[in-house]
């Protein structure tokens, strides 16, 4: 009969600053090392995986890490720890700080802080409450890391160039109403190509048609919009304060623009070498974007035991939260609001090309549901799709 030899590995509990992080260890044996401190610096990493590595080579165990933070203020010590080969667990905040109102600490430190990490870490396999708390990290394909970055950074971009539309379009609407109009959409490239041809909107006035005609894609008609405003241009008196305001705006805009697509370019190169972002974009009305969005947000379908824990990561179904007769829901606080988002845009835009799904919908917001609770209903339906195109490695069909 063999005997069942128990591995041998080394637990530790990290508190996450954004100048040092708190260390508590654990040997192979069970026994609690002296804490130490280490700062967010290549040298504090090299001295927290030396004393990791003398340990580990001691006991010939191996290693495994919990931290909160993952993705957070722990960047780059997260990604060094993975490169190590080290089990990562991430922490949810959450719940560890309803481990610690169930197991209060005398009082409250960074390093007591490590230690509860690393007392709950010691619990992980005998208590319930552990397990929901540590979800292990599982590293996620390079193309899905950058794509990520990408669609995260382009999000922020957009969110900058709304607020910068909105404002360039209420000076303008104050001191130049006419010149406004001459274009459906003030984001439109030709109107701030020419809007920019001059650091004083005033100037634009003076322009030679020559000049104007040089506007790329401004085309004739255009042209003739532009030439009939300036015979009957005027300004409000704000706009000597104003000008140059409208003027930056007006570059940042365009900037904005060009980079906004340079990052979709690089999302459509990426797209066909991710598998979730690959499968993904073969349903109607989730374009590069969205699928750019989605495949680097989940990262790594592994994390996720069942089709149901990817629909509550992405905030398309509720958790119950019933009591006696009544039965109810509740959000759940573990949703990336970032995957909700692209989830929820994609949806209605999904709605529009299949008719199917447009059925669906009607028939969700006849039987009294919100608009908005239909497109989750929906949502949800479509996650089950995606779950099983991502386990079959295989494109979404129209039947």
């Amino acid at each position: 009969m063999t005997a069942f030899v128990t591995p041998k590995i080394i637990k530790i509990g990290i508190d996450v600053g954004s100048q040092n992080h708190s260390v508590a260890m654990m040997d192979a044996y069970g026994n609690v090392l002296p804490s130490f401190d280490i700062d967010h610096t290549n040298k504090g990493f090299d001295k927290l995986f030396k004393i990791i590595e003398n340990e580990a080579k001691k006991e010939n165990a191996s290693v495994e890490i919990a931290m909160e933070g993952y993705n957070g203020w722990a960047r780059p010590l997260d990604g060094f720890i993975l490169d190590k080969g080290y089990k990562l667990f991430n922490i949810n905040n959450m719940k560890l700080a309803r481990f610690k109102e169930i197991f209060p600490a005398a009082a409250k430190t960074d390093a007591i802080d490590a230690s509860k990490i690393l007392e709950l870490f010691s619990f992980q396999n005998h208590l319930p409450l552990a397990k929901e708390v540590l979800q292990e990290v599982i590293p996620s394909s390079e193309n899905n890391i950058i794509l990520k970055k990408l669609s995260r950074r382009r999000k922020q971009l957009v969110e900058e160039k709304i607020a910068l539309t909105n404002r360039f379009g209420s000076d303008l609407q104050a001191v130049a109403p006419d010149l406004k109009n001459i274009s459906l959409s003030i984001e439109n490239l030709w109107f701030l190509r020419f809007f920019t041809l001059r650091d004083d909107l005033r100037h634009l006035v003076k322009l030679h048609r020559s000049t104007i005609e040089g506007i790329k894609h401004l085309g004739p008609m255009r042209s003739s919009i532009i030439a009939q405003w300036k015979k009957q241009a005027s300004f409000s008196n704000d706009v000597q304060t104003v000008a140059s305001m409208l003027y930056d705006d007006a570059v940042r805009i365009l900037q904005l623009k060009e980079k906004i697509k340079d990052l979709e370019a690089q999302m459509k190169v990426l797209v066909p070498h991710s598998k979730i972002a690959r499968l993904i974009e073969t349903i109607p009305g989730f374009a590069t974007v969205t699928a750019s969005e989605l495949a680097g947000e989940i990262g790594n379908i592994e994390r996720f035991k069942s089709e149901r824990s990817l629909a509550l990561y992405v905030g398309m179904t509720n958790l119950d939260n019933s009591s006696g007769k009544r039965i109810s829901s509740k959000r759940s606080i573990s949703t990336n609001r970032h995957a909700k988002m692209a989830m929820l845009t994609a949806t209605m835009k999904h709605t529009q090309h299949v008719e199917e799904s447009k059925i669906y919908l009607a028939k969700k917001i006849a039987e009294g549901k919100r608009y908005q609770q239909g497109i989750r209903s929906m949502g949800r339906h479509l996650i089950r799709v995606i779950w099983n195109m991502i386990q079959n490695d295989r494109a979404y069909e129209i039947r």
